[in-house]
């Protein structure tokens, strides 16, 4: 069976740092472009983060440039997002998706599998 599944959401006081990891089980993530997205409550759901399959390019929202980090483990069959200096309004539920493109882009609709989901809250 193929899932994605993310972990390491939590509560963070401003300021804070959280790593977010999305395994997957039933396949091999290094052959597919993987995104971050996020969806709040009563807001649409925009991309975070990507990391394309072959080159390793990486792409980031700019409202998370210089924050999060995106990493691949390929012995893991893991990506995580590092997320530091978190601030409130990074609060949202967090997934990981797969895409079979050659080059990430922020776009959901390209991805056609999709973890569960984290909730990431950033609080005082």
């Amino acid at each position: 069976q193929l899932q994605l599944v993310e972990s390491g959401g939590g509560l963070v006081q401003p300021g804070g740092s959280l790593r977010l990891s999305c395994a997957a089980s039933g396949f091999t993530l290094d052959y597919y472009a993987i995104g971050w997205f996020r969806q709040a409550p009563g807001k649409e759901r925009e991309g975070v983060s990507c990391i394309s399959p072959h080159d390793g390019m990486k792409d980031y929202a700019d409202s998370v440039q210089g924050r999060f980090t995106i990493v691949r483990d390929s012995a893991k069959n893991s990506v995580y997002l590092q997320m530091n200096s978190l601030k409130p309004e990074d609060t949202a539920v967090y997934y990981c998706a797969t895409s079979s493109r050659s080059m990430c882009v922020m776009i959901g609709e390209v991805y056609d599998q999709w973890g569960q989901g984290t909730q990431v809250t950033v609080s005082s």
